[in-house]
């Protein structure tokens, strides 16, 4: 489980950071909210940590930039500010759980574990790579909040695209998943779905790129 820690306090970051890898997690940890922004739209993480009150970037405004752009990543809020109002505004603004300070670390960990659970549980086939969202079980998928049009095949290639993330897929393993699809009464060529799907995905921060001689490869863009 990858981890985003935000947290300007940097001697309670280190042994918050050294304390979660000690429980198996891994940890980056972000010292203000402009870089915990940054991170948490670019870079794949299961969960967001953060300190509401954050240097550059508040908290709050991190969190309600990273849930309009990535619905489904869970978030917990780690604050001092433990009044009712400052509770309902961060649950307001799409935190998770919220867990005020001072606390016992053995809380937080159950807490992210918990959080874990739950995520898993109630959306176990839904992917998140850079700004899209990926579900299988509902057949949706999404860019930040605007949802993506796919043709059967579309779908297809895309979920075997993002299941072999990273890695190159060739073209006779796209035809075999297509193999027994007849939806499409005139499919093309898959460069032609690899055009299109290109084009669906201008905005979401992730490329297909083409490795000639074998085939095509998903990754996340590099930021500019």
């Amino acid at each position: 489980m990858r981890l985003l820690l935000a947290e300007d306090d940097a001697i309670l970051a280190d042994a918050l950071s050294a304390s979660l890898r000690k429980a198996g997690f891994e940890v980056e940890v972000a010292g203000n909210g402009a870089v915990a922004e940054y991170l948490l739209l670019r870079q794949n993480f299961d969960l967001g940590v953060l300190d509401l009150g954050l240097p550059l970037v508040d908290g709050l405004t991190v969190l309600k930039r990273v849930r309009a752009a990535r619905p489904n990543m869970p978030m917990m809020v780690l604050t001092a500010l433990d009044g009712l109002d400052d509770r309902v505004a961060g649950l307001n603004a799409g935190a998770d759980d919220y867990l005020t300070k001072p606390f016992d670390f053995p809380e937080l960990e159950a807490r992210i574990r918990a959080l874990l659970r739950r995520t898993r549980a109630g959306g176990a086939t839904v992917q998140q790579m850079g700004r899209l969202s990926f579900d299988r079980d509902a057949r949706r998928a999404a860019i930040g909040t605007e949802s993506v049009e796919l043709s059967p095949r579309e779908w297809m290639l895309l979920d075997l695209l993002l299941t072999q993330r990273d890695k190159v897929v060739t073209k006779d393993r796209i035809a075999e998943s297509w193999a027994v699809d007849r939806s499409e009464s005139n499919p093309g060529s898959i460069e032609v779905y690899i055009h299109r799907l290109r084009r669906k995905l201008e905005s979401s921060g992730l490329a297909i790129r083409t490795v000639r001689g074998l085939g095509y490869l998903l990754e996340q863009e590099a930021a500019a």
